[in-house]
């Protein structure tokens, strides 16, 4: 149930619990914004390892998604989410640690790199996953999307804030030192998750069986056309652009001769669209109607990328920058409208497998598309992997204005999914 307090304030101000996990998600965001920035710039600039390690290292983030989401998301129905959350940050503060440490000691590998950047993405998929889940459980059905465009417009500013400062601090202290402000965030977002007071029920120890409860998240995941839609289009999207994203910081620091503060730019100019389009969601559904804005919304979102390829060096990299500010506001409404939409039909019993399978999908491809972006930068060169993954990102699009939902105005009335049989 959510808990409310003055009625006319905002969400933030008489939803204690919202602003508890608001202000977590915020700090955890910025941290992991200045490491996004920091970890390739590792790679490629103090251990100078090659075009196709520096594009893999991005997916390290994400293959726990496809490995272990599944499974994660059984534990995080079980659990209470609360002590999730708390330990997964504990986990993220020290395995991140490792690397100025090393630094310092004059031991850091490019090993050790991949090691922690996989453990923290591992982290990562806890955290997400009980966040989501207790999202749903702060918030009324009719505050949803409200609370996520809140949450994806904050997420999007402490984002662009951490990614310009990640890029900045790796000019000025080093990128291996960037990362202490990672884990000051990370004790920044274990204090505010201190104050969540919700109650969580928690299933019953007969009734876990965890294969039966995968197998259950599965077909619930694509139970429906709506759900199966909303789920391919992030997919797509992901394979395409991720191939984009882990190219960037070569394609500005080794094709364009750029300092790392253009990478920390560009980052922080899609995060600041995305918080335009999260601050912007909810009026424009309103006006448009949710189906139209999620059919939509990733049209300009391909063109975006595609200003990266027509970026110079010097004031042409202002080009980039607004391609990748019409980017994030791009995605932000295509997240805000399909997420809200798969937690207002979820029942929260379900919900973290919900997530653990959409993630090991959509997320799962982010972790394939850094391991193609690597081995297409090798053979085609990196200019012509960009390429490939602006045209690969532009089939996202395509199958939502011309797919089962074309004709879908408001996608809040579609019938509910049925929940599987226990």
């Amino acid at each position: 149930m959510a808990e409310t307090t003055a009625p006319n304030a905002s969400l933030v101000r008489r939803n204690p619990n919202f602003r508890s996990l608001w202000l977590s998600a915020t700090a955890g965001i910025f941290g992991t914004a200045v490491a996004a920035v920091a970890l390739p710039v590792i790679a490629a600039v103090e251990l100078a390892a090659s075009d196709f390690a520096v594009a893999a290292l991005a997916g390290m983030a994400f293959l726990p998604w496809l490995l272990f989401g599944l499974p994660i998301g059984v534990w995080v129905d079980r659990w209470p989410r609360k002590p999730v959350i708390v330990w997964s940050l504990v986990v993220r503060v020290v395995s991140l640690a490792t690397l100025p440490l090393g630094y310092w000691l004059g031991a850091l590998t490019l090993a050790q790199l991949f090691l922690v950047a996989f453990i923290a993405g591992t982290s990562s998929v806890f955290f997400s996953l009980a966040d989501q889940a207790l999202v749903q459980q702060v918030l009324t059905g009719d505050e949803l999307v409200e609370g996520n465009g809140i949450v994806t417009a904050s997420g999007a500013a402490a984002d662009a804030a951490g990614r310009g400062i990640g890029g900045w601090l790796a000019v000025v202290l080093g990128a291996s030192n960037a990362l202490l402000v990672q884990v000051g965030a990370s004790i920044a977002s274990l204090a505010a998750i201190s104050s969540l007071h919700v109650h969580e029920g928690v299933a019953p120890r007969a009734e876990h069986r965890i294969f039966a409860e995968m197998v259950d998240g599965l077909r619930y995941t694509f139970s429906t056309a709506p759900l199966r839609a909303i789920l391919f289009n992030a997919a797509l999207w992901n394979l395409g652009g991720s191939v984009v994203a882990s190219l960037m910081v070569l394609l500005v620091i080794r094709v364009l001769g750029e300092s790392e503060v253009w990478v920390g730019l560009l980052m922080a100019a899609t995060s600041l669209g995305g918080a335009v389009g999260g601050l912007g969601a909810r009026r424009l559904t309103e006006l448009l109607g949710s189906g139209p804005v999620w059919r939509w919304s990733m049209v300009p979102g391909v063109l975006g990328y595609g200003s990266l390829l027509l970026m110079t060096p010097g004031p042409g990299m202002i080009i980039g920058l607004v391609g990748m500010f019409v980017m994030g506001v791009s995605i932000a409404l295509n997240i805000v409208v399909g997420t809200s939409f798969r937690q207002r039909v979820c029942p929260p019993a379900m919900m973290g497998r919900l997530g653990a399978a959409t993630r090991m999908v959509s997320w799962g491809m982010l972790g394939i598309a850094s391991l193609l972006a690597g081995l297409l930068a090798q053979t085609l060169g990196i200019a012509t992997a960009v390429l490939v993954g602006v045209l690969l990102a532009t089939a996202a699009p395509i199958a939502a204005i011309f797919g089962p939902l074309r004709s879908i105005h408001r996608l809040e009335d579609l019938e509910q999914a049925p929940t599987p049989a226990p």
